[in-house]
């Protein structure tokens, strides 16, 4: 379980509050208001009755406002690991002159050693962006999580942009055998629970190009 700095920025300002994260579920404290989620753009407040008005829920979730805040993570250099901090901005859904809304939109930095390592903020997934970051980082370094294990994988149905990562830890051999989306139906509704991309448990091994459906 961790617990981090989280900046809430709507119309009206910023408030500092926390962020407690468990790789699966996502609470946010506000000024004393809990929002509780799975994903950043379907957070809901725990408890509605009288909730103040700056906080703009469309559908029960928090929108038209963004957040920056941290992701510890691991960085393996050549089986050095150094813990550094992922800082993350995340652009909300907000309502344009139409009334139409606009998409969410991540955006990812890492601060290794003398360097600031930035993503573009163009693809809307963390898989994506932490991709673009993985690129930049020279040969034998990585970020030591869900989104580097060789037991990781998404759903050929597609995947939301962030915390989808099916686990198969439980399932080592048989996901291992997968080469193929038609090998990965015999195992797609077995995984152990969904991850987020940043997670980190005891068994990870570094992913082989590949592997799995998604390679």
């Amino acid at each position: 379980m961790e617990k981090t700095e989280f900046k809430y920025t709507d119309r009206i300002g910023t408030i500092v509050g926390t962020m407690t994260n468990d790789g699966s579920d996502i609470r946010i404290s506000l000024d004393g208001w809990e929002f509780i989620g799975k994903v950043f753009d379907e957070l809901e407040p725990v408890q509605s009755d009288n909730l103040p008005e700056r906080f703009h829920l469309d559908h029960g979730f928090l929108m038209d406002c963004d957040f920056e805040f941290t992701i510890p993570v691991l960085m393996n250099d050549r089986n050095q690991m150094t813990p550094v901090n992922l800082l993350v901005h995340f652009a909300g859904e907000k309502p344009d002159d139409n009334g139409e809304l606009d998409c969410d939109a991540f955006k990812v930095a890492l601060d290794y050693g003398t360097h600031r390592i930035v993503s573009s903020g163009k693809s809307g997934y963390m898989e994506n962006e932490l991709l673009e970051i993985q690129k930049q980082l020279p040969d034998g370094v990585f970020i030591q999580s869900c989104i580097n294990c060789m037991y990781s994988d998404y759903s050929p149905y597609g995947n939301r942009f962030f915390g989808d990562m099916m686990c198969f830890r439980n399932l080592k051999q048989e996901y291992l055998q997968v080469k193929s989306k038609a090998d990965f139906w015999a195992v797609a509704n077995r995984f152990e629970r969904l991850v987020q991309e940043t997670w980190l448990c005891d068994e990870f091994e570094r992913r082989i190009p590949g592997t799995g459906y998604r390679g």
